[in-house]
């Protein structure tokens, strides 16, 4: 309950205020939740130095307390959706190779819109769905049901349609047959039971989810992702799609093995590694992320 009243809170500030005194607020509680918050600190302290061990205390330091700040603008920037319109986008979004998702739609076969903990994926969702594509997330929901409608409803009102986690299977495949975009976060697998692959050189898990409906449903698999610029607009960039290609010799359904898995979640592992690494102080990953 605590957690929905802050949110409401929050939400309340950031569209009472113009946005640079709302960033600047986000800011200043960012640094206070720093300094307190001594788990998560150390955890992301952690994760960086997997990521650039060459780095001192004080660059992995100032890195992750950025990380903090740029959060909490995160949320201004959610809390603001319902001010978000075509007019915003034009005025503070850049897009690169939209071209792409149109190239993976004319398949036929539906498409898979991957990211990452990295930027704003939620903003890159509203972004997509004001475009006019036919678009669904996946979304982990939260503990509190007062949290998970309000973080829903703030999807739905741009007209992101949400499917939840933990019944995603059935309705993606469905969607993909018929030509829809879905939508998967691909850099964390919260079960846990993902394959678990190298990444910046470190064993970890990797959820199943993106690289098993592209080989079940032929669907193209088209990563983007929407980052911070230094003056706080955004550029949305959508990179090359990803298309599995079934053995020639089979007819029918696709077999899903570990060598086509290895295959096509390699693919996206070395972009997502390109891009962490590129704003590692955007890659939002407060949970201990690698396998001790």
């Amino acid at each position: 309950m605590l957690n929905f009243l802050l949110y409401r809170i929050g939400q309340f500030i950031a569209l009472n205020t113009p946005l640079k005194i709302g960033y600047a607020i986000a800011v200043f509680v960012a640094d206070i939740q720093y300094f307190f918050a001594f788990r998560d600190k150390n955890t992301v302290k952690k994760n960086l130095k997997v990521i650039f061990p060459d780095k001192t205390d004080k660059e992995i330091k100032d890195i992750s307390r950025r990380m903090f700040e740029n959060f909490g603008k995160y949320l201004v920037d959610f809390f603001r959706f319902s001010k978000l319109d075509q007019g915003y986008i034009k005025k503070n979004i850049k897009i690169e190779n939209i071209d792409y998702f149109n190239q993976a739609l004319s398949k036929g076969k539906g498409v898979i819109v991957l990211t990452a903990h990295l930027g704003n994926w939620e903003l890159g969702g509203v972004v997509v769905a004001l475009l006019r594509y036919p678009f669904w997330v996946v979304a982990l929901p939260h503990k509190n049901k007062k949290v998970d409608e309000f973080f829903n409803n703030q999807r739905q009102s741009k007209g992101i349609h949400v499917i939840p986690f933990g019944k995603a299977a059935r309705q993606c495949l469905s969607l993909l047959r018929e030509n829809k975009m879905i939508a998967l976060v691909g850099d964390r697998d919260f079960s846990e039971k993902g394959l678990v692959l190298d990444f910046f050189g470190k064993k970890t898990h990797f959820p199943l989810g993106p690289a098993a409906f592209a080989i079940k449903t032929g669907a193209v698999i088209v990563p983007g992702f929407m980052f911070r610029n230094s003056d706080d607009s955004f550029t949305l960039r959508i990179e090359e799609p990803i298309e599995f290609k079934p053995k020639a010799d089979i007819i029918g359904p696709q077999e899903i093995t570990d060598k086509d898995m290895n295959n096509v979640i390699g693919q996206y592992i070395n972009i997502f590694e390109r891009y962490i690494k590129e704003r590692p102080d955007q890659w939002y990953m407060f949970r201990r992320f690698w396998i001790e």
